[in-house]
């Protein structure tokens, strides 16, 4: 959530990040100004969709280990509606926070997509987790 809050503010707005990103990637792609702009949408897309899949897969490792259920390796709805409400929460707090600030803007797609990155990243649990608890046919 710290990450989070740092790029909250005017040193992840658009102009600030294009002012490191542009420069790198005409150097390593030979980039120009009008192909940079959709890839650097694409980026800072993507960087919300990392940073708030991570955070729901932080939060339930949180939730697992602060509300006990069953034994280590079960899965728990719970677990998962408190991770999927929280990330959402930060990110509604996240892109409220930024429309108070002149260089950024709050946008409710954004918290769409953050919150689409936790359900993501629950929906991964749950496939993982549900993978380790089934017994290999060599073992049973």
């Amino acid at each position: 959530m710290g990450v989070i809050t740092l790029e909250s503010t005017n040193l992840g707005s658009f102009d600030n990040t294009s002012r490191y990103l542009y420069p790198l990637l005409h150097f390593l792609t030979g980039m120009g100004p009008l192909r940079f702009e959709r890839w650097h949408h694409i980026i800072r897309k993507t960087g919300h969709f990392v940073g708030y899949f991570t955070l729901s897969l932080l939060l339930f490792r949180a939730w697992r280990a602060t509300l006990p259920f069953a034994t280590v390796w079960a899965w728990s709805m719970r677990w998962a509606r408190i991770s999927l409400f929280m990330t959402a929460l930060v990110a509604s707090l996240d892109e409220w926070h930024q429309s108070f600030l002149p260089s950024r803007t709050g946008r409710w797609q954004d918290v769409v997509l953050d919150s689409s990155a936790a359900l993501v990243a629950q929906i991964l649990i749950w496939m993982v987790l549900r993978r380790r608890r089934r017994p290999t046919t060599a073992s049973a």
